[in-house]
């Protein structure tokens, strides 16, 4: 279900989704506690209940604060990934003008076969949360089979020859991460502690009582609505090749690869 929105509806239509409809749930379920126990007015439970909220609220705190840093690393590791694959693909490409017209003609055609199977392949699987490893496999192998297929003749061609192996062995175990990563999401576990946390403390706060209402409902819907902006960034976090926040495939289309698109 988060995956579907995060693909088809803006960041802006899921804040309103997200964190309105958490905070007008909350408020909702105040309104209907405190009339059906109109007492809580008196607040004569503050103390505790303030006591509770802010074990709570703490404990809660760290558990997101973890979750969001360890989703906010990840989408900077993977933009990095991307980025290191394009680099080194650009790099074999300029490495490949030391060999002669058709050795090189083999690589760039492999190159290109290749990138462009990354984008109007895999990347829209990869949007979906799929770890499809066929999608460029075959484009992988010919980059490899245009390497082995020339001889190295010079000393200069050699010295290039072993960069561009080196480069292409990274490009091989950076595509690997780079799919991984599409189809893994946050631990159950870690997804449990932060949407079951929410459950949990949002409705302390209808037990917190004041005497005029309209204080008690800006009191409920300014911890419900940073609870909800928290998870909605836990949400757009948590796919990073999916939203408006993902990472783009535009790395495989500048420097050294554009002419493989505009050329």
């Amino acid at each position: 279900m988060a995956l579907w929105m995060l693909n088809h509806l803006s960041t802006l239509s899921l804040a309103l989704i997200v964190v309105g409809g958490i905070v007008a749930l909350s408020l909702l379920g105040s309104v209907l506690l405190r009339r059906r126990y109109p007492s809580l007015a008196r607040g004569e439970h503050n103390e505790m209940v303030g006591v509770v909220l802010g074990v709570f609220g703490a404990i809660y705190g760290i558990i997101l604060a973890f979750v969001v840093v360890t989703l906010w690393t990840q989408l900077e590791t993977t933009q990095s990934v991307v980025s290191a694959e394009a680099t080194d693909l650009a790099l074999i490409v300029r490495d490949a003008r030391v060999f002669p017209q058709e050795a090189q003609t083999r690589v760039d055609q492999a190159v290109s076969d290749y990138v462009r199977a990354v984008v109007e392949e895999s990347w829209p699987r990869m949007r979906q949360g799929q770890g499809d490893f066929d999608a460029t496999e075959s484009q992988m192998r010919a980059m490899f089979d245009a390497l082995q297929a020339y001889e190295p003749q010079t000393a200069k061609e050699q010295a290039f020859y072993g960069e561009m192996v080196s480069r292409l062995n990274d490009v091989s175990s950076q595509r690997r991460a780079r799919i991984s990563t599409a189809s893994t999401q946050l631990p159950v576990l870690l997804q449990a502690l932060a949407y079951g946390g929410a459950l949990v403390l949002i409705p302390l706060t209808f037990l917190y009582g004041m005497k005029r209402m309209r204080m008690q409902l800006l009191f409920v819907a300014a911890v419900s609505g940073l609870i909800g902006f928290t998870l909605l960034l836990v949400i757009v976090l948590d796919r990073p090749f999916a939203g408006d926040l993902s990472v783009s495939p535009a790395a495989y289309t500048q420097g050294a690869l554009e002419r493989f698109w505009y050329g």
